[in-house]
């Protein structure tokens, strides 16, 4: 049991303070005109992604993944990152690979599920080049919830009395109410998030079909937000099912049409994680010359995701993906 007249200190450092008022006056003053938002996943990138910024990336585990983005991130050769290891899987290995964060808040990084460990992001968090805080999966989606609402922090029981809440940035509080002991979990305002869809309008609109874990709370929490989407459909279709909407426009920054933009992870309904290309991944980064090869031959040598698709074999391997993984209940 937890002593309760322990008090209990964290040590682990705050990359993003939850100021909330000052969060307030960023949304406050950006646009809700319902206007285009389509461009390329480059000019995206270049324009709402900087050096320094703060990253949240969607999906859960290697389900959902903003791949494109990732791919242009590395590509444009964009550092010093933060970045937020909610649930991250390959897109923790894509940005190790390219060494571009160097601030972390970890709950689960550097695993690829049953895939195993990435050996290249073991190698850079053993490093000492990357500044870490630790948080469950909780506590961190939490954070985005709080910073979604609109308050400084959320109060909790979960990591008390553990090495996890040491490590963390959030603070031991008393309840006005009971006098019990809680932890106050900080709000995490993200500089920018990227989100992977199912279909979005040109407006930004966005739907996403099954698991969502942490998004609904991460595209209202990012000052800025990059919508990836397997397909463009009307303003119209969108209305026809409005339940779907996770993201409406007036959050989005820019839209992506990217088809296939979360391989070689899994797209629910869509298609299957291409297993082969993750080994192919593992492998590479058994040492720093082989994974440079890799990445020169995948994402430096090549112009964008198109071309990286056509590398795994384009249209025919998606074909193969796509008959791999089930279809919607009740379609045919």
């Amino acid at each position: 049991m937890i002593d309760e007249k322990t008090s209990m200190q964290s040590i682990g450092e705050l990359f993003s303070l939850p100021d909330v008022r000052r969060a307030r006056e960023f949304f406050a003053h950006k646009s809700r005109a319902m206007t285009p938002k389509l461009m390329s996943v480059s000019d995206a990138v270049t324009r709402f992604v900087h050096d320094g910024d703060y990253l949240a990336s969607g999906g859960f585990g290697s389900v959902r993944v903003a791949t494109a983005v990732l791919h242009e991130i590395v590509r444009q050769r964009i550092t010093h990152l933060g970045f937020a290891g909610h649930t991250a899987t390959h897109d923790f290995q894509i940005l190790a690979a390219g060494r571009c964060f160097d601030r972390c808040d970890a709950a689960y990084i550097v695993g690829l599920e049953v895939r195993g460990l990435s050996p290249n992001a073991r190698r850079y968090m053993e490093s000492g080049q990357v500044c870490v805080t630790e948080w469950s999966n909780a506590t961190l989606g939490w954070r985005y919830k709080a910073a979604a609402m609109g308050v400084p922090f959320l109060p909790a029981s979960s990591l008390m009395g553990t090495d996890t809440f040491k490590y963390s940035g959030a603070k031991e509080i008393e309840c006005p109410f009971t006098g019990q002991k809680l932890i106050a979990v900080p709000a995490l305002f993200p500089d920018v998030g990227i989100i992977h869809v199912h279909r979005a309008d040109m407006y930004g609109n966005a739907q996403v079909d099954g698991i969502s874990v942490a998004d609904w709370d991460i595209a209202r929490a990012s000052k800025r937000l990059i919508i990836t989407t397997e397909r463009i459909v009307s303003t119209d279709e969108i209305r026809r099912d409005p339940s779907k909407t996770m993201v409406p426009y007036w959050l989005t920054d820019a839209v992506c049409l990217v088809p296939y933009g979360s391989y070689p992870c899994n797209m629910p309904y869509e298609y299957l994680s291409d297993e082969a290309h993750f080994a192919e991944w593992m492998d590479a980064e058994k040492d720093q010359t082989s994974l440079d090869a890799f990445l020169d031959k995948y994402i430096f040598g090549t112009r964008d995701f198109a071309e990286y698709l056509t590398l795994k074999g384009g249209e025919a391997r998606m074909a193969e993906l796509r008959a791999l993984e089930p279809l919607k209940r009740g379609e045919v």
